[in-house]
């Protein structure tokens, strides 16, 4: 009996966080079952429950059923008198106050334009994007591959086109499904043959040589060659609030717990 309460005190404790749903699943005795009641079942947000086989979905909602049926017969025997329940509802109490607090101390705490657009000006280091390149590559186990498609692609009128095309069909590389495609990337975070040829082609040109790595002969296609620069108070100021208001809020949270801690008579055995 006593996992059963501890089980829907933790239920309540994370419907606080919770988004209210207005989409009803089911009824108990004319209780609404909601998505807020689906998420809690769950405890994973990775997992959309519209999206679950009908059989799964099924399972949850049995086990709400059950759940919502033995707590209102647990209701109905008493279990409010009882004396697990009400030390785990008092300790309930207290954390659902500090959240609900800290909640509201969070969406209380403002940040000024000026207060974000001084520290943006002081940090600026902070907020530069170093320069990337976005490509795609074919890569082959022998320089004679890499060499051949190199030729039939010199003669390409749709470049990308047919590079896309030659990477899903001849790539032995992971990304050769998806055209060759590797995304945007730092000259770092490749092996520095392949950042050395990447850097040194044109947007939308093609290596003239197969560029030879550990893992074979690649071909590379440059789709494009991001410059590095400073991201603008706009961008990033969102974020810059946001940041500030957790330290500011942190800051302000420390000093009154330190200010009732030496007004309190407290014991550590």
């Amino acid at each position: 009996m006593k996992k059963v309460i501890l089980s829907s005190i933790t239920a309540v404790s994370l419907m606080i966080s919770a988004s209210v749903a207005k989409d009803v699943y089911a009824t108990v005795d004319g209780v609404n079952i909601t998505k807020a009641d689906i998420n809690i079942a769950i405890q994973d947000p990775r997992v959309n429950f519209d999206t679950l086989p009908e059989g799964a979905q099924k399972n949850v909602l049995e086990q709400i059923i059950n759940k919502k049926l033995l707590a209102k017969h647990a209701f109905n025997q008493g279990i409010e008198k009882d004396k697990d329940y009400l030390e785990s509802l008092s300790k309930l109490k207290d954390d659902l106050a500090f959240q609900v607090w800290q909640r509201n101390e969070l969406r209380d705490t403002k940040i000024s334009d000026s207060e974000s657009k001084k520290f943006y000006e002081e940090n600026k280091e902070k907020f530069k994007q170093p320069s990337m390149l976005e490509a795609r590559h074919i890569l082959v186990k022998t320089e004679d591959e890499a060499k051949a498609l190199i030729k039939q692609l010199n003669s390409s009128k749709e470049l990308e086109k047919d590079f896309i095309e030659l990477a899903k069909t001849k790539s032995t590389g992971p990304s050769g499904k998806d055209g060759g495609y590797l995304g945007k990337f730092q000259t770092a975070q490749m092996v520095p043959e392949f950042s050395a040829a990447a850097s040194s082609l044109k947007k939308g040109s093609i290596s003239k040589a197969p560029v030879k790595t550990q893992f074979g002969y690649h071909v590379i296609y440059l789709i494009d060659s991001i410059a590095e620069k400073t991201m603008t108070f706009n961008e990033v100021k969102g974020n810059i609030s946001k940041m500030l208001a957790t330290q500011k809020y942190n800051e302000n949270v420390k000093k009154l717990a330190d200010d009732l801690r030496s007004k309190a008579k407290i014991v550590i055995k």
